[in-house]
């Protein structure tokens, strides 16, 4: 047990017993009144002169002088008070995120996507959120789905918009936002490309330029090609949807893809698939994990806003994820 009849001369000790003081000491240093910096905190001027001359007992040396009718602070006080200003900065502005955090209407949110739906679903998504919580922040983070999901669930991302969905998995809550469709996309001369639609099957020949594995639209491809009882030939693999379209148009191979916006890639055709292929693209965050009111509204929000477009229009799709 500490002797409180001794100075304290352990620096970490000193800052344990200075701490609960920090507001006072920054109070008075502005104030230069022991009752007007009383009246500040809402505490009463006895308790800061009691407050004041303990702080002096532990340290070993004053931290306030009398002056007139007023008071200054010590040398010790002074190098305390300015310490004090500093640390009372950067609580206060934790405090102010912690308050933000737990405002829905002022938090932030950390929302994760795949690189295929960053200009197309995501800026009219936070655009419709902005106007109604202007104050809300975002920080956004692209990569692909198991990138997203991983950092997901590491705590990093609060929300991801992937697809697939993580289907039959308990860790996982999720809710779909879009069903998007997709086509075979090949070289303006190839053999097929007056064809109006295509079974994916017709193309099981070909050689395929596809994402890399842990890309969402890499798992699709290969589900689909599955079922369509074959093993795609691999030409390429990419990162970036926009080579794997320029290799389709340099006539190095076939690929399955969304729609290009707003039209195809120059010297490519696009031929909707026959049944039709879609992906299911949506909201995914780690079940029974607690998330901050701003987290809570955005993902009600989004939700809300696939829910009202699907009752407006039902897409007749078959299901591959």
């Amino acid at each position: 047990m500490v002797n409180q009849s001794q100075p304290l001369d352990d620096p970490s000790q000193l800052a344990a017993h200075l701490a609960p003081s920090l507001a006072l000491l920054r109070a008075v240093a502005a104030e230069g009144h022991l009752t007007r910096a009383a009246e500040s905190l809402g505490i009463p001027q006895p308790t800061v002169s009691r407050t004041l001359a303990k702080l002096g007992e532990q340290l070993g040396a004053p931290v306030i002088a009398r002056q007139g009718r007023g008071i200054h602070l010590t040398r010790a006080g002074t190098l305390l008070a300015e310490a004090a200003e500093d640390a009372m900065q950067r609580l206060e502005a934790g405090c102010r995120a912690v308050v933000e955090e737990l405002d829905p209407d002022r938090g932030q949110v950390t929302f994760g996507f795949q690189h295929t739906m960053g200009s197309t679903l995501v800026p009219p998504l936070l655009r419709g959120f902005r106007d109604q919580h202007p104050q809300v922040r975002f920080s956004l983070v692209q990569g692909a789905r198991d990138a997203m999901l991983a950092r997901t669930w590491a705590g990093e991302i609060d929300l991801c918009l992937i697809a697939p969905l993580p289907a039959n998995d308990p860790r996982w809550s999720s809710a779909t936002i879009q069903e998007e469709p997709l086509v075979a996309v090949l070289h303006a001369h190839h053999r097929l490309a007056r064809r109006r639609t295509l079974r994916l099957a017709d193309l099981a020949a070909e050689d395929f330029i596809a994402m890399r594995p842990g890309y969402g639209l890499r798992q699709i491809f290969v589900r689909l090609a599955e079922s369509a009882g074959f093993e795609p030939r691999l030409a390429f693999e990419s990162e970036e949807v926009d080579t794997v379209r320029g290799l389709v148009a340099a006539g190095l191979g076939v690929a399955l893809l969304p729609p290009a916006t707003p039209a195809p890639t120059p010297d490519t055709v696009e031929i909707p698939l026959s049944p039709p292929a879609h992906r299911t693209i949506g909201l995914a965050w780690p079940a029974n994990r607690p998330q901050p009111p701003a987290v809570r509204t955005f993902r009600t929000f989004a939700t809300a806003k696939a829910q009202n477009a699907t009752s407006r229009s039902v897409p007749n799709l078959r299901d591959f994820d």
